[in-house]
């Protein structure tokens, strides 16, 4: 007789194994994960009896199971809902499982701590893993409003359930990335055949015309594209060209221009402003809209992308397909195919416009579409060679003009709006001119007007004059009001013989002229204006000649202490004692060989001068001194002055730090980052770094903080004043320079009172004739202490 414990047993695992069994079988049948999961939360509930089942999918990236599936057996009261969503793995019975691992079964969550109760609260729990090869997948969660429903029975079976959830989960999910490759493959392959087609036709493709009509083929075998647009954007006259235009999928041929009135309402231009795609439905679109956005132009589309690209500096565009179909949708894919897409036209476009506008760009300014310096110089050559056919008095006229503060403008308002400044300056002057003249930029803010066939000088006077009535007004440049003026030089070309590089040589002489006078000046090119430029290019001329014939001589003032009297230094300046014309002074040779870059080679020259003098009273047991020499700012320009420096220092084995560099505030360098990197290369052999004529300038103070400057030199002009009591220019150029941790040299000390009163300050050194005037390194050495005698042993 079997026993009835045993009996039970036994059916008890039939019904297993049956259940198991028909479960088996029927995931064997499905093929979505949809159909898996719906499938065994109504099983679980159907034959385990349980009241509710809730399938969770772990995501790994924020350790949280996501709700995937839930089924339950709807009350009396309500139907059947889970409150949660989205569970940590920190958080609840379900959380605990999936970071562990571990199955668990509670028959009375009372008292568990870790039970979150759902809108349903439950009195028992059962709780797996879905796991493959060691992979927590997910878990499956039970409920039951009685305490103690769940048995060892139903773990088992509910266990071996979820076993083999989580090898079908595998198996649709390896199917699933097997087709999604394929279909990647293909969409891939299909796309880098597009893309070749589309790199060829950059090449191939004689004009843009041609270009974008077989690129729309291209883009419409990617996507539905009967209704496209490439348009282009120049950011110099601000119109939108629409380039390219196809509706219903028939070609529009006119070009459509949108006019800066037009432009600042539209979404290409809000494109092209966010610089970010945008992939729109219907409504999307009407809330931009009502956001303002753009505007709505033409029809409205249940569909938009749009995709903005740069072509270049001044050329940016946009590409956009719109779909009036309700049921034609686009998607992000589409959206990551035309970015990619708008990346080849870019390029294409770009190869194209240079074709376009090479012989252009070769003659003419960029920013203002003026000629350039060669386009002028030609023209200037050309009209000097007809002056030999030309009739008795007829001339030529160049006006050199500089505009006055543009740099100030620049600095203190930006390089946008010192450039809209610039274009809208030479459009006033451009409606003063004759066509027959040109109007050229011959760099930075300096440019030129060539006025061809003059028979009387009147006639360059009512030009001067049209321009001055020009810009007599304030300008408003991006909501700043801005008065321009220039300084014009004028010079005439009379016979054949004259040269086009001498005719703007003359021009520019009168035009600093005009400068030096104050703003908004003409002067013309006169014969003492020639006598300079004769003296000039001597000097030019002689330069080269003097350093390799050691014409230069070094003469030190002595830089001191201003408690103590001390002499701590020497600043070196340089003497030209000149063959034939003497001695020259400085002013007149530094700012030539500042403007044809020979300072170069002079000043290295000078610092090694300066370095051998240096050896020289080492050697003979000197006490250490340091000597600054003035450089120009032309050598934070290049890496090379630090190799230069090093070269002088091995040279002569200097002590470290005997050598101190000085700048003029006024020649400040413009490349911070670079000057700074040479200042740091420096730094192993404690050069330092001197800002001379500081407070006279208008940018110092940006370059206090940005470039490691060690000395600040108070100019002459505010020692002067120093009669009874302190300037308090000097004053607050003392308590900058300590706040900043600068050492402070007051220049041009020629009084006992002067020095009086600096030394009540916090300044640090003074130099100036009370001291003693520059003086030839036999005569400076005296200044300082006597040599130094090593005792004897």
């Amino acid at each position: 007789m079997v026993n009835v414990d045993t009996k039970q047993t036994l059916e008890t695992k039939t019904e297993q194994l049956s259940i198991i069994n028909q479960f088996s079988s029927s995931l064997l049948q499905l093929d979505t994960l949809d159909e898996l999961f719906t499938y065994v939360t109504t099983q679980v509930i159907n034959r385990l009896g349980f009241v509710d089942c809730v399938i969770f999918l772990v995501n790994n990236a924020t350790s949280t199971l996501i709700q995937a599936a839930s089924m339950g057996v709807e009350s009396e009261r309500s139907t059947y809902q889970t409150k949660r969503q989205v569970i940590h793995f920190s958080e609840g019975i379900t959380g605990f499982v999936a970071s562990t691992g571990q199955a668990v079964m509670l028959g009375d969550v009372s008292q568990d701590s870790r039970y979150i109760a759902d809108e349903r609260p439950a009195q028992s729990e059962l709780c797996v893993p879905l796991i493959y090869k060691d992979r927590v997948l997910g878990v499956i969660d039970c409920e039951h409003p009685t305490k103690n429903y769940f048995t060892d029975s139903h773990l088992e079976i509910l266990t071996t359930v979820a076993h083999l959830l989580s090898a079908k989960i595998n198996q649709v999910n390896t199917v699933d990335n097997l087709q999604k490759t394929v279909t990647q493959l293909n969409e891939a392959q299909k796309l880098e055949n597009s893309l070749l087609q589309i790199a060829n036709l950059t090449y191939k493709a004689n004009d843009l015309d041609t270009f974008f009509e077989a690129l729309h083929l291209i883009i419409n075998s990617l996507l539905p594209a009967d209704n496209f647009f490439i348009a282009l954007y120049d950011k110099q006259v601000d119109i939108l060209d629409l380039v390219y235009i196809v509706e219903e999928g028939m070609k529009t041929h006119a070009h459509q221009k949108i006019s800066k009135q037009q432009l600042k309402d539209t979404a290409s231009y809000y494109l092209l402003v966010t610089e970010q795609s945008l992939l729109l439905s219907k409504d999307d679109f009407i809330q931009h809209v009502e956001k303002s956005h753009f505007n709505m132009v033409g029809r409205q589309a249940e569909s938009w992308l749009g995709v903005p690209f740069k072509v270049n500096e001044r050329h940016s565009g946009v590409i956009v397909v719109q779909s009036y179909d309700q049921q034609l949708h686009y998607n992000e894919h589409d959206n990551a195919l035309l970015t990619y897409v708008s990346r080849q036209i870019s390029m294409a476009i770009d190869r194209q416009l240079a074709r376009q506008e090479l012989e252009h760009r070769a003659l003419h300014d960029e920013l203002t579409g003026l000629a350039n310096r060669s386009l002028l110089i030609e023209r200037i050559k050309h009209a000097i060679l007809r002056l030999s056919r030309a009739k008795k008095g007829t001339s030529h006229a160049l006006l050199y003009l500089d505009f006055d503060r543009f740099k100030s403008i620049n600095d203190a308002l930006g390089h946008e709006v010192g450039d809209h400044f610039l274009i809208k300056i030479c459009q006033l002057i451009k409606h003063t001119i004759r066509s027959t003249d040109t109007f050229s930029r011959l760099g930075g803010d300096e440019f030129a007007i060539f006025m061809e066939n003059i028979t009387h000088r009147n006639q360059v006077n009512e030009a001067l004059k049209r321009i001055q009535v020009a810009l007599e007004n304030p300008i408003n440049i991006d909501g700043h009001l801005l008065q321009a003026s220039t300084s014009i030089g004028v010079a005439y070309s009379e016979s054949a013989d004259d040269k086009a590089y001498r005719l703007l040589q003359q021009a520019d002489a009168a035009m600093y002229e005009a400068k030096s006078s104050g703003r908004g000046q003409v002067r013309f090119f006169n014969n003492i204006m020639r006598k300079k430029l004769k003296n000039h290019a001597d000097i030019e001329n002689d330069l080269q000649h003097a350093i390799e014939h050691n014409e230069f001589e070094l003469y030190y003032q002595p830089i001191f202490t201003i408690a103590s009297g001390e002499v701590i230094g020497f600043e070196a300046l340089v003497r030209w004692h000149h063959p034939v014309k003497g001695f020259v002074s400085p002013g007149d040779f530094i700012p030539i060989a500042e403007k044809t870059g020979q300072i170069i080679n002079l000043d290295l020259y000078l610092l090694d001068l300066a370095a051998q003098q240096i050896s020289q009273w080492h050697q003979q047991g000197r006490r250490f001194l340091k000597v600054t020499v003035n450089v120009s700012s032309r050598h934070f320009a290049s890496l090379d002055f630090v190799a230069q420096i090093h070269a002088i220092y091995n040279k002569y084995q200097l002590p470290l730090g005997s050598l101190c560099l000085e700048i003029t505030e006024s020649g400040l360098i413009e490349n911070l980052e670079l000057a700074t990197q040479i200042i740091e290369g420096l730094s192993p052999l404690k050069v330092k770094l001197c800002l001379d004529d500081f407070g006279t300038g208008y940018s110092a103070l940006g370059y206090l903080h940005q470039l490691p400057i060690h000395i600040l030199k108070i100019d002459k002009s505010f020692i002067d004043h120093l009669k009874t009591a302190t300037n308090p220019l000097v004053d607050a150029i003392l308590s900058l320079a300590l706040s900043l941790n600068l050492r402070v040299v007051a220049e041009g000390i020629e009084t006992p009172e002067q020095l009086a009163i600096l030394q009540t300050t916090q300044c640090n050194y003074g130099q100036g004739f009370l001291k003693s005037k520059p003086v030839p390194a036999k005569d400076a050495i005296l200044l300082i202490d006597p040599p130094y005698k090593k005792p004897s042993r």
